[in-house]
């Protein structure tokens, strides 16, 4: 079984839309300080455009946790 972690912010956009970015393996000790400061400096700086519309607003964020199991099938 392999788990994976990922940190994914949240955003909405000038017209109104969500969007996520994600980031892998997060560190353990990440505080929601840290997070909101990150997300804030990324909607400061204007540097993603998503579809022709910049981020404007922050929404949430959190860290996913998935775990996989795969399974060989072949006989």
């Amino acid at each position: 079984m392999e788990i994976k972690k990922k940190l994914v912010m949240t955003f909405k956009t000038s017209n109104g839309k969500n969007i996520s970015l994600s980031v892998d393996d997060p560190r353990e000790n990440l505080t929601e300080s840290e997070i909101k400061s990150a997300m804030t400096l990324v909607l400061s700086k204007g540097v993603f455009i998503v579809n022709g519309e910049e981020l404007a607003a922050l929404v949430d964020a959190k860290v996913v946790q998935t775990d996989t199991t795969e399974y060989d099938l072949v006989v």
